[in-house]
């Protein structure tokens, strides 16, 4: 135990330390922001970031723990729907956003329809990532609450680590997330390999295990064809592959990229690689039914995030906890600094800048690393104050941008007869009807909340355009 201990003290120091070193290269608000010094990100870097920021708490723990419950089907959303939003991006969405040259997301609604329209969608965004965000910080909460063998609290764990990612992310900005992503990359992928090759071993070998999931129904994919099985299949798949297109970390690693190439092939390198290595903590934590039945049994219905780090605390050798426990916090950590710059980024740019927009650069700057902490301190809160699943805390913080934002953004690029008011009808029509229906039937109802907002959303933007004559396209304005 304090050889675990000390390690995930090492490692988290050194790990802080680098991302401050990266600080070095922040010397204007764009660098904090986007890493866009020259846009000089290479193709291994991008891809690092894509990767590292999808490779989170809810790979590890969140989807894991879900598969061992509810076998493929309760995975839908991620890796699947989230492995093909990554692929989206880079085949329809990276390019064009690349060659706009914009800070944020939230620059691309205003540009297209107006300050009403990026004001609207850049809080849906933000208020996207306050699920996100917390399930990291939860997920850190968790990691040093185990391996102290509980002398660290979850609440105090939670604080450690959040303080611990705000520092470096504070100073660095984009090329922090950028430069520690990369690293961290690598050791999720050797230290998932490593410990998927040393669980498999225990367990008699790779096809046993998933010789035994088949049999249990767990590799079972497609749902039951009854209506309301097929929508809500529809609708878990869609959340996550749609919804998670107009966010602000995606952008990010578009815009940081050397060339439009470079955007488009990393993101879907990147989406590949996600899908592929996601498959290894739902090994890891189905191996421990044959590992440990017993205590898997126990876990299940109390908390079955804990299955997978109680097996390698109490199955593995140390070094084998090592190689787990960093490849573990490296996923969070690489999602947490990403995911709390993210909103903070265009929170500042896309709303309080339309208050102070002759503020200097040093004060707009500034400004993001204020908003930066109050974020950190918020969603911190939240994670410290909520019963809800890694895995469905994450889910859930893409609905609002499916039904807000995603018709927008998708129509804005690929249909020129999108207009102002189509675009605010689609964002009214989307989140009324999601609330709705959130309020009638939520999870009990035949037709899947989100699903229905997003059906509005799209018919909102259609007739909305239609009945409205073309507007001249508002003047982009590099800000």
């Amino acid at each position: 135990m304090n050889t675990l201990l000390w390690f995930v003290v090492l490692y988290w120091v050194i790990s802080v330390g680098i991302g401050i070193y990266a600080a070095r290269r922040v010397k204007n608000s764009k660098d904090f922001a986007v890493a866009v010094a020259g846009r000089a990100l290479p193709m291994y870097v991008v891809t690092a970031t894509v990767f590292a920021t999808w490779f989170g708490s809810e790979t590890v723990l969140g989807i894991s723990s879900t598969f061992v419950k509810e076998g493929l089907r309760g995975v839908i959303s991620d890796p699947f729907g989230s492995s093909l939003c990554l692929i989206l991006v880079g085949l329809f969405f990276a390019r064009p956003l690349y060659r706009m040259n914009l800070l944020t997301i939230g620059d691309f609604f205003r540009n297209k329809y107006g300050r009403t329209v990026e004001v609207l969608i850049t809080l849906c965004i933000v208020v996207s990532y306050l699920g996100w965000v917390a399930a990291q910080i939860k997920a850190l909460g968790l990691v040093f609450s185990v391996v102290s063998g509980g002398y660290i609290s979850m609440e105090a764990g939670m604080i450690i680590g959040a303080g611990s990612v705000l520092l470096y992310t504070l100073m660095g900005g984009m090329w922090s997330v950028a430069i520690t992503d990369f690293l961290q990359m690598i050791i999720i992928v050797i230290g998932m390999l490593y410990i998927g090759w040393e669980v498999s071993g225990m367990a008699g070998g790779a096809g046993v295990v998933i010789a035994h999931a088949a049999e249990a129904g767990k590799l079972d994919l497609w749902p039951e064809p009854t209506g309301r099985e097929i929508l809500w299949f529809i609708a878990a798949w869609i959340t996550m592959m749609l919804g998670s297109i107009p966010q602000q970390d995606v952008f990010q690693r578009v815009a940081s990229s050397k060339n439009e190439k470079i955007a488009g092939n990393a993101s879907v390198l990147g989406g590949v690689l996600y899908f592929c290595f996601a498959f290894i903590p739902m090994f890891l934590a189905y191996s421990a039914t044959l590992i440990d039945p017993k205590m898997v049994a126990e876990l299940i219905d109390v908390d079955p995030q804990l299955i997978l780090p109680t097996l390698i605390m109490t199955q593995v050798p140390v070094f084998a906890q090592v190689m787990f426990f960093g490849a573990l916090l490296s996923a969070i950590k690489s999602c947490a600094s990403a995911t709390l710059l993210a909103p903070s980024v265009t929170f500042t740019e896309n709303i309080l800048k339309g208050f102070r927009p002759n503020q200097t650069d040093k004060q707009f700057l500034l400004t993001m690393r204020i908003v930066v902490v109050i974020f950190t301190i918020i969603v911190t809160t939240f994670a410290m104050n909520t019963e809800s699943s890694i895995f469905h805390m994450v889910e859930n913080a893409y609905k609002v941008t499916l039904v807000a934002a995603f018709v927008p953004l998708a129509f804005g690029l690929y249909w020129k007869r999108a207009t102002r008011k189509g675009a605010l009808t689609a964002i009214v029509l989307g989140l009324g009807s999601w609330v709705l229906m959130e309020i009638v039937g939520g999870e009990d109802g035949y037709w899947p909340p989100q699903l229905v907002g997003f059906l509005f959303s799209l018919g909102g933007m259609l007739v909305g355009s239609l009945m409205t004559r073309p507007e001249p396209q508002p003047v982009a304005v590099s800000r």
